[in-house]
C-alpha cells in the first residue's frame, strides 16, 4: 500500500450505506459523507465526499452505519473516469475506505465483534477472489457503476 495518497476525513454520513455484490461475490458498500468547516467570515463551507467500501468492511458498514451517524474514514483518493450514454467523457475522486469508525466526540458506541470471515478485510479497489488470488479490477466501460 502506498503511504503517499491516504486521507481522514471526519464528518456525517448524508446517505445510509448500499450494499451490493460484484459478480464475483465481493461486497462493495458506498454511503456519502460531508464534512463541515467555517471559513472566511464565519461563514459555513461543506465538502461531500462518496465512499466505497469492499468485503467485509462493505457488509460491516452496511450493519451499521446509517445517515447523520458521524464517522471517521481513513482511506485513498481514486479518480474513476467513464463515458455517460451522451458520449461525454465524466470523471469524480472518491475515497476508498481502508477504515471506517463511529466518532465518539458526542455519542458513545458498543463494538461488537464478528465472526472472522476470511480476507483481510480491508479497503482495496480490487476485490480479491477465491483461493487467494487476486482479481482483477472492476472494468466500468460505458457508465458509472452505481
Amino acid at each position: 500500500m502506498a503511504f503517499d495518497n491516504t486521507v481522514t476525513v471526519v464528518g456525517n454520513v448524508t446517505r445510509d450505506p448500499e450494499l451490493r455484490f460484484t459478480p464475483g461475490g465481493a461486497a462493495v458498500a458506498n454511503f456519502g459523507l460531508a464534512w463541515n468547516r467555517k471559513g472566511q467570515n464565519d461563514e459555513e463551507i461543506v465538502s461531500f465526499f462518496d465512499i466505497t467500501c469492499w468485503r467485509n468492511l462493505a457488509e460491516n458498514v452496511a450493519e451499521s452505519i446509517t445517515k447523520g451517524s458521524r464517522v471517521i474514514v481513513y482511506g485513498r483518493l481514486d479518480q474513476r473516469s467513464w463515458e455517460n450514454q451522451e458520449g461525454e467523457r465524466r470523471s469524480k475522486v472518491e475515497i476508498v475506505a481502508d477504515d471506517v469508525a463511529p466518532s465518539l466526540k458526542w455519542a458513545t458506541a458498543e463494538v461488537t465483534r464478528n465472526e472472522f470471515r476470511g480476507g483481510d478485510g480491508g479497503g482495496s479497489a480490487a476485490p480479491s477472489g477465491g483461493g487467494g488470488q487476486a482479481a482483477a479490477a472492476p472494468n466500468f466501460p460505458d457508465e458509472e457503476p452505481f
